[in-house]
């Protein structure tokens, strides 16, 4: 038999980083859920070849009612989109004229092809027309 869902919690947290300080540590305590079980599992997971260290983790936790918890990583699309333009923020006006950076369609596929285990769609082709959605309301462009 499956266990009854709580709720669920959705945070930002740098890889590796994890620690019962705020808002880790409101966030799940005033739910309890175990702080430091999910802080050792989260550092565990997020260390290693495949994140970099202190990139944002989007993460959803899943607590049931007997306060144990499970929890999803996601891939950090804005992380990678402006880490591909070389910027540390969008434009303040995007769609108004002046462009935050540029981003080629090689680097739009790379993104969309890490990003799709957690899109809802089933081609790259598909995965691409979404970051480069996000692309655009970050205010920069897509060049080819």
């Amino acid at each position: 038999m499956a266990k009854k869902i709580a709720g669920f919690v959705k945070l930002e947290i740098p890889a590796g980083g994890a620690s019962p300080q705020p808002p880790i540590g409101p966030a799940l305590g005033q739910r309890g859920i175990n702080i430091m079980g999910f802080c050792k599992e989260f550092n565990a997971k997020t260390t290693g070849p495949n994140f970099e260290k202190g990139a944002p983790i989007p993460v959803v936790i899943t607590y049931y009612v007997d306060k144990s918890f499970s929890f999803i990583l996601k891939t950090p699309m804005s992380y990678f989109i402006k880490k591909a333009a070389n910027i540390q923020a969008g434009s303040k006006t995007p769609g108004r004229g002046d462009k935050a950076g540029k981003i080629s369609k090689k680097q739009v596929r790379e993104i969309a092809e890490k990003k799709l285990v957690d899109l809802n769609c089933d081609t790259v082709e598909a995965a691409m027309a979404m970051v480069e959605g996000s692309v655009r309301s970050m205010g920069m462009e897509v060049v080819a």
